[in-house]
């Protein structure tokens, strides 16, 4: 449950940082292209970790990137309304109402989530033995966990 929450924190972080520096012109290439690295650093650590024959790896990519282009629609799209809602002090002059409303709003995205990633596995299923699909799930925890501590140790060599 923590490596999900800490998954969630990562995602919403690169969301919130992606939204930040679209909006700044030349600062939005400089993203790009850290987001490219990110990208390509992850497919090379998941190869590595999976050790995926050739033909596994054919038919695994397409499955695993159409379903993270799914996932970073779904969140972007939605939780960036969630955002733009809930700026600043909106919270404290939110009435019960609304925030019902985005809660359940809220939920039906986790629950959306919660699919795309339970057919995801079905497809896997078709592509990978099941313990390369157990070893994709760490490897991708373990991934992010480095992608965090690097953010971190940057941040405190400031």
């Amino acid at each position: 449950m923590k490596m999900k929450n800490l998954t969630t924190a990562i995602i919403s972080f690169i969301l919130l940082t992606a939204t930040s520096y679209a909006q700044r012109g030349p600062l939005r290439d400089r993203f790009e292209d850290k987001k490219d690295q990110i990208k390509s650093l992850k497919i090379a650590f998941i190869t590595t970790e999976l050790d995926l024959t050739s033909d596994e790896a054919v038919k695994f990519w397409p499955v695993f990137n159409a379903f993270e282009d799914k996932q970073q629609e779904i969140r972007k799209q939605k939780l960036r309304s969630y955002l733009d809602r809930t700026d600043g002090n909106s919270l404290d002059r939110m009435s019960e109402k609304d925030a019902t409303v985005l809660i359940n709003q809220i939920e039906t995205t986790e629950d959306e989530l919660y699919q795309l990633k339970k057919k995801f596995i079905s497809n896997l299923r078709g592509v990978l033995p099941s313990v390369k699909i157990l070893k994709l799930k760490k490897a991708e925890e373990q991934f992010n966990k480095k992608l965090l501590q690097q953010y971190r140790d940057r941040r405190e060599q400031r």
